[in-house]
């Protein structure tokens, strides 16, 4: 982290206002105060302008942008005015704990070198309730274990990644010149945070997963993923994402990474356990492209 300079934080934003200003409220609730907070709306019905006006803090920058991007686009453009040397592409209905800025700026300190900062995560519901879904299980299993900050690079982090994504893109930590360079795969909507972690992990960088809870998630049924989950669009750009993963890691001479890709054992049966909501929505066409990804059954 670069001395003297805050840490910025980023929230493209269209949705639900209440829960957009919690999430700005457990900003201003640090107790750290080396942030920036940038709000990019994307044409929110409602009076969000007016409400970031009384908010009367110089820390906080609200922006309403003149037509709808769509939610890559607004990530895009957001990921632009970062101005510090490390960012966090924060979720709208997320919250950060009082510690977070604290605990991931001292992380910075002892890494200097890491790209990415994974702090420790606990799981909410829609009523900010801590809750722990069968599939925020399996991630936390995935995670490294122990008490103290790990950092892991190279093979053993694509693999780790390609078995099954435990991070939380909106909790994670940046260095906004890694993350610019690189940048998103425009081709890809859902799974957009794997693509990135993987390519910077295929370009070198290190991430450091610090256990120290300092970040709720929001997991609700109604949410963008949720419901591409259940149609399976989802299934279709892990798919492509993995094939393409499966190739890179070959030719950088990661067998076991491009075995982890090519099975992607947890993307398939995530993929089982939500044939069930499909058909309970009537959605069996959907439901047979579930079970395809599955136990990849050609189309």
């Amino acid at each position: 982290m670069t001395a003297g300079q805050p840490l910025d934080i980023l929230m493209p934003f269209y949705g639900e206002i209440g829960l957009m200003q919690e999430a700005v409220r457990s900003i201003l609730a640090q107790d750290h105060e080396g942030w920036r907070l940038t709000v990019v709306d994307d044409g929110t019905p409602g009076p969000v302008a007016e409400w970031f006006g009384s908010l009367d803090d110089e820390r906080v920058t609200y922006l309403r942008n003149e037509t709808n991007l769509g939610a890559n686009a607004n990530y895009r453009k957001a990921l632009g005015l970062a101005q510090g040397s490390h960012v966090v592409m924060m979720g709208a209905d997320d919250v950060m704990l009082p510690g977070y800025v604290r605990s991931v700026l001292a992380v910075l300190e002892q890494y200097p070198e890491a790209s990415v900062v994974q702090p420790g995560v606990e799981v909410v519901d829609e009523d900010g309730r801590v809750s722990r879904p069968l599939g925020d299980l399996v991630k936390r299993r995935l995670q490294p274990k122990g008490a103290a900050p790990v950092a892991m690079a190279g093979e053993a982090l694509a693999a780790s990644l390609l078995l099954g994504n435990w991070t939380y893109f909106p909790s994670l930590c940046w260095r906004t010149d890694v993350i610019r360079r690189i940048g998103f795969r425009p081709d890809f909507h859902v799974v957009q945070d794997l693509a990135l972690l993987m390519d910077i992990v295929l370009d070198g960088g290190v991430l450091v997963f610090a256990p120290e809870v300092a970040f709720q998630y929001r997991r609700h049924r109604s949410s963008d993923s949720s419901l591409k989950s259940v149609t399976g669009y989802r299934f279709a750009e892990e798919a492509a994402l993995f094939g393409v993963m499966a190739d890179a890691c070959r030719d950088r001479g990661w067998p076991r990474a491009a075995r982890a890709a090519r099975l992607h054992l947890t993307s398939r049966l995530h993929a089982v356990g939500m044939v069930p909501r499909a058909l309970q929505a009537g959605q069996h066409a959907p439901a047979r492209a579930l079970l395809r990804h599955a136990f990849a059954i050609p189309a």
